[in-house]
């Protein structure tokens, strides 16, 4: 675990988890936390590249979560990324409660940018169809926020990545108040670096999608893709 800052301003009886699918802004939402001073649960195993120049800020054994959530309770006090598919995997029996920041983006943006990503790292022949993906993703988000909903052990704050990007001060201020922390927001909204905003699809909503009763995802596929681009 790194956490060389204070937890000073971290709720020790809370696991903060950043959410999203790869490539909604987790990774930014994680140098923000660090900004704030919150201790990030990472292990650098996984090193900065031209998609993430800034670092990805994982701990690997999440991607394990599936098979072992034992590990959990270390995360006490500090903030932990953990992309939105494995989030149904999380120990429900530690007896402490999770606020989960969840990153929402254009879905024709997180396509585009991880295509690029899966390109870069060799993987462009998983011919994995982009609408069936969209339709997929679409699906899964539904089932998330559902999911969530029916914890009684966690709060959920949703923020989009375009207005992360347009509006940090403003988005400090609500992870500020979400997290129950003190902190001068104008101090650290320098962190989001909007340069890094590379694929956009014009205004992105706040990723509301109805979804047609009947409709299930195909989880091996998103699977597939999250082992593509290193996330499993």
């Amino acid at each position: 675990m790194k956490s060389n800052v204070s937890n000073k301003y971290a709720v020790d009886e809370h696991i903060i988890v950043i959410s999203g699918l790869p490539r909604s802004g987790t990774s930014m939402m994680m140098k923000m936390l660090s900004a704030c001073k919150i201790p990030l649960l990472v292990d650098d195993l996984r090193e900065p590249d031209e998609d993430n120049p800034k670092g990805y800020y994982e701990f690997n054994r999440v991607k394990d979560l599936e098979r072992d959530n034992s590990w959990l309770n270390i995360a006490c006090g500090a903030a932990v990324k953990i992309v939105s598919p494995l989030l149904q995997h999380l120990n429900m029996d530690l007896g402490i409660k999770y606020r989960i920041i969840f990153m929402l983006r254009n879905i024709d943006e997180i396509l585009a940018s991880q295509k690029k990503m899966a390109d870069r790292l060799g993987h462009a022949e998983d011919n994995i169809e982009g609408s069936i993906l969209k339709q997929n993703y679409s699906v899964h988000l539904e089932q998330v926020k559902k999911w969530l909903e029916q914890q009684k052990n966690i709060d959920v704050l949703y923020l989009n990545y375009a207005n992360v990007v347009s509006n940090p001060v403003s988005t400090i201020e609500s992870i500020v108040a979400f997290l129950g922390i003190k902190l001068d927001a104008q101090d650290i909204a320098e962190v989001v670096d909007s340069s890094l905003y590379r694929q956009r699809a014009g205004k992105a909503d706040n990723q509301s999608t109805t979804v047609t009763s009947g409709e299930k995802e195909d989880q091996e596929i998103i699977m597939e893709r999250l082992r593509h681009l290193g996330y499993l």
